[in-house]
C-alpha cells in the first residue's frame, strides 16, 4: 500500500477512535474506496418516519389480480370438499371481481362445473387487492 493510503487510513482510525460506536476499517477496495463498517445504534430514519404498508405488510409487493383469482377458485374447491352448500358468494376487491367476471370468467365457469354449484361474485370496495371472502349459501 502506498504511503498516502496508509496516512489516510491512520487519520481515519484516529478520527474514529473518538467514536463510541464499534467501527472496523477494512482497507481500500479495488476501486480505491475505503471499506469500513459501523455498528448501527439507532433505528433507521425510514423506520422512524414511516409505517408498514397495510396492503403488503412491508413485503414491497402485492399479489397480482390473476394470482388472487386463482386463490379464490382453489378456496371454492377446498370449501366444496369440506362442507355442503347450495352455492357460493365471493366478496372481492373491485379489480379482482372485475377479472373474475371478465378475463377469468372461463376459469370460474370451469370451477362452477367442477363443484356443481353456482358462484356469484360481489364487489367489496373496501377490500384491498389481496382480500377476499368465500361464503357458502
Amino acid at each position: 500500500m502506498k504511503i498516502i493510503g496508509r496516512r489516510v487510513l491512520h487519520s481515519l482510525e484516529q478520527a474514529l477512535s473518538k467514536d463510541r460506536v464499534k467501527t472496523s476499517i477494512n482497507g481500500f477496495s479495488p476501486l480505491g474506496l475505503v471499506e469500513m463498517t459501523r455498528k448501527r445504534t439507532r433505528e433507521s430514519v425510514e423506520h422512524v418516519l414511516c409505517n408498514e404498508c397495510p396492503t403488503c405488510h412491508g413485503r414491497g409487493t402485492v399479489k397480482t389480480v390473476e394470482t388472487v383469482c386463482y386463490e379464490i377458485m382453489r378456496e371454492i374447491v377446498r370449501v366444496h370438499h369440506a362442507y355442503d352448500s347450495d352455492r357460493f358468494l365471493v366478496y372481492a376487491s373491485p379489480a379482482v371481481a372485475e377479472a373474475l367476471k371478465g378475463e377469468e370468467s372461463h376459469a370460474l365457469a370451469e370451477v362452477e362445473i367442477f363443484v356443481g354449484k353456482q358462484v356469484k361474485v360481489q364487489v367489496e370496495p373496501l377490500y384491498n387487492q389481496e382480500q377476499f371472502d368465500v361464503v357458502m349459501m
